[in-house]
């Protein structure tokens, strides 16, 4: 008999509830099996296919205080993937030698690059463009993959795909859906600040159809998919002592930020993150 890896769903009204429920779900429902990463003395990590639907992404509360990592590292991931703050840390694919990153998301969305190829591909105007002229479209999407140099490198890119699609609502204000496909994704370590910074990118593409288009759109829900979204073993004792115990000890307004009330915090930690971005790769 086959054995399959699951398939789980988890909905939830704001950002930070519907991350919280997918790690529950992965927790108790995902199956068991090794990583490349692994260390012989690790246990299996828990993994499933997952899709997780938040229904309102700017919804308060919309931060959760056990994501691990700080205001300023949120702010920071952010303006990695919208400004593009950390694109000089780019490795020259053509560069043997070089032993910089592979890639950032801002590259691969804002300045998607083909071999011989001399236009870069503004891959997020392109979507906003599209929907502002044809707002049901099915075709504005982006991708990160770049099939002759992502099958061969060290550490090819996790998040793979966006997809948009505007839905007529009340009084001529359009809502736009998004979906959000990762290949691979750390649902603690990493799937919050992705998800967090994905729907502020869903902010800016609302904003430029409004400023292409003349018409109102606001935000519709927000889905991540990731094909492989686990739970390493190495973490199992952090996650249990920290996240469940939290669950355990903690309402669910103790466990997360309201962004309103820590909005002004994080922007005032800006300037500090671009010098040390500036600095970074040099």
């Amino acid at each position: 008999m086959a054995s399959n890896i699951p398939v789980l769903m988890v909905e939830g009204q704001s950002l930070a509830a519907a991350w919280e429920k997918s790690l529950l779900e992965l927790y108790t429902k995902g199956c068991d099996i090794k990583t490349e990463y692994d260390k012989p003395s690790d246990p299996p990590s828990k993994d499933s296919t997952m899709i997780i639907v938040v229904k309102e992404p700017l919804s308060e509360p919309m931060i959760h205080r056990d994501f691990p990592g700080g205001l300023e590292d949120l702010q920071e991931y952010v303006l990695e993937v919208l400004e593009g703050i950390k694109d000089h840390c780019v490795r020259n694919a053509a560069d043997p030698t070089d032993a910089r990153w592979e890639y950032t998301y801002h590259q691969r969305l804002f300045t998607y690059t083909i071999p011989g190829v001399e236009k870069i591909y503004d891959q997020i105007e392109i979507i906003a463009e599209k929907l502002a002229k044809v707002p049901h479209t099915r075709r504005a999407q982006a991708i990160t993959w770049k099939v002759w140099e992502d099958n061969t490198c060290y550490d090819p890119a996790c998040l793979q795909s966006i997809w948009c699609r505007l839905l007529a609502g009340e009084n001529g204000v359009w809502s736009l859906n998004t979906n959000v496909r990762f290949r691979s994704n750390d649902a603690y370590k990493a799937a919050f600040m992705n998800m967090f910074a994905l729907t502020q990118l869903q902010v800016k593409i609302a904003n430029r159809i409004s400023e292409l288009s003349g018409f109102k759109v606001e935000l519709g829900r927000y889905m991540h998919q990731a094909d492989s979204y686990h739970l390493y073993g190495s973490y199992f004792e952090e996650f249990q002592n920290r996240f469940l115990r939290a669950i355990e000890s903690r309402t669910f307004e103790q466990r997360t930020y309201r962004y309103e009330d820590v909005r002004e915090i994080m922007q005032e930690a800006i300037p500090g993150i671009r010098e040390k971005a500036a600095n970074m790769c040099r």
